[in-house]
């Protein structure tokens, strides 16, 4: 063994030791805030403790790494063993989609979905499934070459500006709609931990991720990513364990759950022939009824609900009614819609709900099969099935392929020492996140049994303080209306978001409320970790990638540069911040629609400008601008005819948008390589790292 060998596994060892104390201490943390709601510390308290330590930890290590150097800030100096790697690249992946909304996803729509909401294993399956791409096409190619971004890698390979410019707006687009979906998740852990604002909970936990981001960049985020999926995994393990040996005898979630699935399938069809739940069904039709009738004329049914909202209020004025009835007066007139273009939104988005909560019942029959309808049903049964199938290959297609197009994934395969660790690093990647994968199906099933079992027919009166407290921060999230008036909860009247469900589950499950605190805890770090590296990319691309690259031709000093990314960084996160803060779109929509973009933009010409030597500037330019036009059409097209009162039917064999990367991958490669014959001179080489 050389001494650079002998060099090599000290410094391994000395990380080891770091991490299995990081772990050690966290879980003496966890233990003594424990025994403190033994004693009575506030519960409050523990939410507003658990964000401090966590966050303080994440600036600890963001100040002892910064770094003002380009190659330690760009790519944490290359010399990020696999292991560690792999561990900081699962933190990166296990955001706040994965650790808040997955579960949450599978508990709403089942094992197969619906035609327009695949299920929540499809994003298991296709995230998994990408990584593997990301081993074989993708990380050992790229690390070779040495860059720093991936819009590096379409400047050295092809040459020229137009292609570098068109990743960094590609890179901008998809990563920008990732970070919004990253920091809703922050303002929604925060809120729920502190007891703040949404909005203020944004702003909190913004701290944290710009004081790792903007002190180190890439060298402090690799290591705060490391210490936050340690706290990812025990937050998400311990109260999953735990909520499995109360309701199986064992704490091997995994492996027991699918014993449950036969019980809960018996009580949904029970749910059918319960007088109590079509009463509640009923309800909601005769809700979705009146929704028709107002989108049927709006102008009419705008002004007879503004008219009944002041004839409401002034008769309460009048009878000397109490000063809460007054309150409640006025805000129910103050939330009449405000113009025609708001009404008919907020009554179209109404409908859609109030539509697909007319029948939970037959819809959860359905949840524990491979997917909706019958292919041995009537024709409409076939053609639900048929659709439904569709759409879930379709998203499993659409993530796995843009999981090899995601910047702020490829960058982290370039901090590796050499191209055999990039690709070790993957295969690590994948064991980590299973961890977390592997339990997400359980904890759905889990969290439906406990909720059929523990809230269906308990009486409004005795329902827990928890579910009033969660209500106040988001009703969209989690609500309980006795809607059929017979003072009992029945299955149909409890809205459960998906951003909700793994936040909720300790209190669900009965566990102390510390438990609740850790899962809070592990929800920040997921959407810590994912928005750090996400910004530093963006900021990357708009600093290194577009103004030293064109404006200033690279002359400018390193700590200029690193400066200029730092203040890109801090703007774009503060827009994202504040378009967080709107709540346009759940979180896994949002990531979705990103995958979709960073897939048909870079995947096509990524792809052939390694493996095919015959791809050419302008094949690339143009492919990448149709990949990122087809999905662009298919992702704003339905939101920009809503918004003006137009049906939307653009949909192609009824794939949703959110696998619009099923037409805009194929558009890309058949442009790449049409444009790239046409324009050929006696071939293009691809470069020669390759």
């Amino acid at each position: 063994m050389t001494p650079t060998d002998d060099g090599q596994r000290a410094y391994l060892w000395r990380l080891h030791r770091w991490l299995l104390l990081l772990l050690a201490s966290f879980a003496a943390f966890v233990g003594v805030l424990a025994w403190g709601e033994t004693q009575g510390l506030p519960r409050n308290w523990i939410g507003i403790i658990f964000l401090l330590v966590t966050i303080g930890l994440y600036a600890g290590i963001g100040v002892y790494n910064r770094t003002s150097d380009p190659e330690e800030y760009y790519v944490a100096g290359r010399r990020i063993p696999s292991f560690y790697n792999g561990m900081a690249a699962a933190s990166d992946w296990v955001s706040a989609a994965s650790f808040i909304s997955l579960a949450g996803s599978i508990y709403l729509f089942g094992y197969g979905g619906t035609a327009g909401a695949p299920s929540g294993l499809a994003y298991i399956i296709g995230w998994s499934g990408g990584f593997v791409l990301v081993a074989i096409l993708v990380a050992p190619y790229l690390r070779r070459m040495k860059l720093y971004t991936l819009p590096d890698f379409f400047g050295v390979r092809y040459g020229g500006q137009w292609p570098r410019r068109v990743a960094v707006l590609a890179v901008v687009a998809c990563s920008f709609t990732y970070v919004v979906a990253q920091i809703y998740g922050v303002g929604l852990v925060t809120s729920r931990l502190t007891g703040v604002r949404f909005e203020i909970g944004i702003l909190l936990g913004l701290g944290g991720v710009l004081v790792c981001s903007f002190l180190g960049g890439m060298r402090t985020i690799t290591w705060t990513q490391v210490a936050q999926y340690a706290v990812m995994l025990l937050a998400f393990l311990i109260p999953i364990s735990w909520l499995a040996y109360k309701q199986l005898g064992t704490p091997m979630a995994p492996m027991a759950y699918g014993q449950l699935i036969a019980q809960i399938d018996r009580h949904e069809r029970e749910l059918q022939d319960d007088p109590a739940e079509q009463a509640v069904l009923a309800e909601y039709r005769r809700r979705a009824q009146d929704d028709e009738r107002k989108l049927a004329d709006v102008p009419q049914a705008l002004a007879q609900e503004r008219r009944q909202a002041q004839a409401r209020l002034q008769h309460l004025s009048e009878s000397g009614a109490s000063a809460d009835a007054l309150f409640e007066a006025s805000r129910a007139l103050a939330e009449v819609p405000p113009d025609e273009a708001s009404a008919r939104a907020r009554w179209t988005a109404s409908l859609r709900e109030n539509s697909a909560r007319a029948a939970p019942a037959q819809d959860g029959v359905r949840w524990a099969q491979a997917y909706a309808g019958d292919p041995d049903g009537d024709a409409q049964a076939q053609a639900l099935f048929s659709q439904s199938r569709l759409n879930y290959m379709a998203l499993v297609f659409c993530l796995m392929l843009g999981t090899m197009g995601m910047p702020h994934l490829i960058v982290r395969y370039y901090t590796t020492p050499t191209v055999a660790q990039a690709r070790t690093s993957v295969t690590w990647t994948l064991v980590f996140i299973g961890l977390i994968y592997l339990s997400a199906p359980a904890l759905a099933v889990m969290v439906r049994y406990e909720v059929l079992e523990q809230l269906v027919g308990q009486p409004y009166a005795e329902l827990p303080g928890w579910l009033t407290q969660w209500m106040r921060i988001d009703p969209g999230l989690l609500s309980v209306a006795d809607v059929n008036g017979d003072g009992r909860v029945q299955f149909g009247e409890i809205r459960l978001g998906s951003d909700v469900l793994m936040l909720l589950m300790p209190e669900l499950g009965g566990m102390p409320y510390v438990i609740s605190g850790l899962v809070a805890a592990g929800g920040l770090a997921a959407a810590l970790s994912t928005a750090d590296g996400l910004l530093l990319s963006i900021g990357n691309a708009l600093a290194h990638d577009t103004y030293f690259r064109e404006v200033r031709n690279s002359r400018a000093s390193a700590m200029s540069r690193v400066m200029l990314s730092k203040f890109a960084l801090l703007l774009v996160a503060l827009l994202a911040a504040y378009v967080a803060a709107q709540r346009a779109a759940d979180i896994l929509y949002l990531v979705s629609a990103s995958f979709s973009l960073a897939a048909a933009t870079f995947v096509p010409a990524m792809v052939l400008g390694i493996f095919w030597r015959g791809a050419t500037r302008a094949g690339a330019v143009a492919g990448m601008l149709t990949g990122m036009a087809v999905v662009g059409y298919m992702l704003m097209g339905s939101g920009a005819l809503a918004a003006i009162g137009l049906p939307w039917s653009g949909l192609w064999w009824g794939i949703q948008p959110i696998s619009a990367v099923v037409w805009g991958v194929p558009a890309g490669l058949l442009v790449t390589w049409l444009v790239s014959l046409a324009t050929r001179r006696g071939g293009q080489p691809a470069a020669a790292a390759l």
